[in-house]
């Protein structure tokens, strides 16, 4: 942030579609060209038409997705922290926040990074990878995880920090700049134009796009020194033990969130793996374009989650329901709108990716049924950030459970049986039905609570 009075003046005063607007749009905008960097290297992959190395960038996604985790842990964990200590007034003790979430990233992901590179074949065994795609999705690991961990969790953990203090666009920009730069490299490193490294050279070209984008995060920083509520200054350490535990307490729902999915998403693949390659690399190109309501309605809750979180610490019951009500709609409205495209250009739609007929066609089906889960997905979502904002590690907690790993693992062999390979696409849609209901149940509770302290008062 420039100024202080800037982020009040967003945080408290502007009218509440404007600033949600403002803290929104540039959060929105910086998640669409993620997704265009996630989708990239399927897409370069998919253009050698090989279903071997696109099932290998599938499999190994789901151990890239383990970097969100670590940096959900104390991204949003710091995060809704530093949005509640300036809602406070407390911005020297946001300092120590960020400080303490910077390092603690930094030797998590370090150790992540090694411990894959060491379990690598074992892990990719476990996930279901066969003979055709193995040493694929191992070059791919291999670049994307085991040397891109420190990068690509410092990159999300900072953009999340840089949003908490009410700098969306600073945050943005770092994120864009990676992720263009990742688009950028991808053909080159994957293509046999250029250095024909196929899935190994779509991990090779994340891993540079992020240091990328840690390196304008950390420029960004410098440059701000003194107007900025965020540090990596290593003395300010010693405070770490302060805020730990409030940082964790959020950040663990968040992680454990990813962590589920990873786990739900490798138990879906062990299904589908036995219908072979194609069916495989259907359902990482269905998920890639699922991911686009999915990254709309992140940054939706991304950028509510300092408006939510600074409110709520100052007592500003009301602007934090208007803001997140607002914020709600938007994610809502184009979940719809993505559900009415992909049940109409389904086939259209995979053909992007692919030319393989029988990917074509399992993609097609795949996507047609796991589209249903899109609105609901689209609420809960915003719902488990505003908990998070909000400091409420019990109904986060709660919420990211059901959500992901303990409902879909279980109704996966039940689907499965029902009706091979499809139907477990019908897991997602149940799944998110229930965990919205649930949130909707914790939300009001929550609601209800406020008012009465307002009236209290």
């Amino acid at each position: 942030m420039k100024k202080g009075r800037t982020r009040t003046e967003i945080f408290e005063s502007l009218p509440v579609k404007r600033a949600v607007l403002l803290q929104i749009l540039p959060a929105i905008a910086s998640q669409m060209v993620s997704l265009l960097y996630s989708l990239a290297d399927t897409f370069f992959v998919g253009r050698l038409n090989d279903p071997d190395q696109t099932a290998a960038v599938t499999v190994a996604g789901a151990v890239f997705l383990l970097l969100t985790a670590l940096s959900n842990l104390f991204g949003i964990g710091g995060a809704s922290l530093i949005a509640r200590k300036l809602g406070l007034k407390k911005a020297d003790e946001a300092k120590q926040v960020s400080s303490f979430c910077f390092y603690c990233g930094l030797i998590s992901a370090a150790v992540f990074g090694l411990l894959v590179g060491v379990l690598s074949g074992p892990i990719l065994r476990l996930l279901g990878a066969k003979e055709a795609s193995f040493d694929y999705a191992k070059g791919y690991l291999f670049y994307s995880v085991v040397l891109g961990a420190v990068p690509t969790v410092l990159t999300t953990l900072m953009a999340n920090l840089t949003r908490a203090e009410g700098s969306s666009v600073g945050a943005s920009i770092g994120v864009t700049v990676g992720c263009v730069v990742n688009i950028i490299l991808d053909p080159i490193f994957v293509l046999p134009f250029g250095l024909n490294m196929g899935a190994a050279g779509a991990g090779a070209a994340t891993a540079l796009s992020n240091c990328i984008g840690l390196g304008y995060f950390l420029i960004y920083l410098r440059k701000n020194r003194g107007k900025t509520a965020n540090s990596v200054d290593p003395r300010l350490l010693r405070y770490g033990g302060r805020h730990a535990a409030q940082v964790l307490k959020i950040g663990l729902p968040s992680a454990l969130q990813y962590m589920l999915t990873v786990v739900a998403v490798s138990a879906q693949l062990r299904f589908v793996s036995k219908y072979g390659s194609a069916a495989v690399a259907a359902v990482g190109i269905t998920k890639k374009l699922d991911q686009l309501p999915l990254f709309f309605s992140i940054g939706v809750a991304n950028g509510l989650l300092p408006l939510v979180g600074y409110n709520y610490a100052a007592g500003n019951y009301e602007r934090t329901e208007r803001c997140f009500r607002f914020g709600v709609m938007i994610s809502l409205g184009f979940a719809l709108f993505c559900v009415l495209v992909y049940e109409l250009f389904a086939p259209q739609l995979t053909r992007i990716f692919i030319d393989d007929a029988v990917t074509v066609d399992y993609a097609a089906s795949f996507l047609r049924r796991m589209v249903i889960a899109m609105p609901f997905m689209s609420v809960c979502y915003p719902l488990i950030t505003k908990f998070q904002a909000m400091g409420k590690a019990k109904e986060s907690l709660t919420v990211s459970i059901l959500r992901k790993g303990v409902l879909d693992i279980p109704l996966y062999f039940v689907m499965d049986a029902v009706k091979p390979l499809y139907g477990c696409m019908w897991v997602q849609p149940i799944v998110d039905t229930i965990s919205l209901t649930a949130a909707v149940i914790l939300n009001r509770r929550i609601v209800k609570n406020d008012k009465q302290k307002l009236a209290a008062q």
